[in-house]
């Protein structure tokens, strides 16, 4: 069965005492619900996404939309939190890997897999869309380009500023202000690509892929340990 070229499939619900969902259930329909968000937003952008079509393609009520959160803001801020995750989670695993391996791999492969990670998800299409919703709302909804400033921009640097503390502990690189040198890092690799993926533009991918080697080796030259 389709909705609006989404496909919505209806799953047998399992009930617990009193006829309400398992927590099982509960957890399929939450993460159901916020995929079909996520791809309605992309489609149709903010303005064009209702809380009707939302239900009406995850096939539940609006009911249980409201009660799972307070109106479509609240839900754009829960899709927005989830890509702000995807966009983290290397960062977590290369600090965890970084303090707790017997033989951690040095700066310069962290940094290339990282940026290579960081810049794949920038380029992609939903990326761009959101940066162009957060854009379009920011005026109106503020608490949206500060959610998305706060947990994404602030913690993927206070990410980058916890590997360059681990490195400089151990004599790879001098990092005298590890929060600024991320910050400056992150906006040499991604400035570039943010910037044209706002406006619609397409880059080449080869350009891509030099600019971002360039960027890592520019980094590296200016921290590492003389």
């Amino acid at each position: 069965m389709t909705n609006g070229g989404i496909a919505v499939t209806k799953l047998p619900v399992r009930r617990g005492a009193g006829g309400r969902p398992t927590r099982e259930e509960a957890v399929r329909r939450d993460a159901r619900l916020l995929d079909v968000a996520t791809t309605l937003f992309m489609e149709r952008g903010f303005d064009g996404t209702s809380i009707d079509a939302v239900a009406e393609a995850a096939g539940v009520s609006k009911p249980t939309v409201y009660a799972r959160y307070r109106d479509k803001r609240d839900l754009f801020a829960a899709v927005l939190r989830g890509r702000i995750r995807d966009w983290l989670a290397p960062l977590s695993v290369a600090a965890e890997a970084q303090a707790t391996d017997s033989d951690p791999k040095n700066i310069e492969t962290t940094l290339h897999e990282l940026s290579r990670h960081m810049l794949d998800h920038a380029s992609m299409p939903e990326c761009a869309t959101l940066q162009r919703i957060l854009a379009a709302q920011a005026i109106q909804f503020p608490e949206l380009a500060k959610l998305a400033h706060e947990d994404g921009w602030l913690r993927g640097v206070r990410g980058v500023a916890i590997l360059l503390r681990l490195f400089a502990a151990r004599g790879e690189i001098k990092a005298d202000d590890p929060e600024l040198a991320a910050d400056l890092f992150l906006n040499l690799l991604l400035g570039h690509s943010a910037r044209l993926a706002l406006h619609g533009i397409a880059d080449d991918p080869e350009f891509l892929e030099r600019r971002r080697r360039a960027v890592v080796e520019l980094f590296l030259n200016s921290v590492r340990a003389r």
